[in-house]
């Protein structure tokens, strides 16, 4: 059974009011509908629960918020449902690995 039959409907969760960025509250596969208030965005790629999409779309040097918090600045133009990982964000604080994670 698929993800999109398991959970017809995942839930992104917005940490606080200012963040460009929600959290899946589940795992999800490829192509399942996450929802946020009253919205809906197909999961550009399998994802586990905890993963961040983008909620807006974010220009290449702009902030990452989340937690109401800038956590890191986007290395690329970021689209609206994008996942948003070390693919595409550039730490303030210290280098990072990929070790796991779409790269779309």
């Amino acid at each position: 059974m698929s993800a999109i039959e398991n959970h017809p409907s995942l839930r992104l969760l917005r940490l606080h009011k200012n963040d460009n960025v929600a959290v899946l509250a589940q795992d999800g596969s490829k192509g399942a509908q996450a929802q946020l208030d009253g919205e809906s965005m197909s999961l550009p790629c399998d994802l586990s629960m905890g993963h961040k999409l983008a909620i807006c779309a974010i220009s290449q040097g702009s902030d990452i918020i989340k937690y109401g918090a800038p956590i890191g600045i986007a290395s690329c133009d970021i689209a609206p449902g994008a996942h948003v990982h070390l693919h595409n964000v550039e730490s303030r604080y210290t280098v990072i690995e990929d070790m796991e994670g779409c790269q779309t």
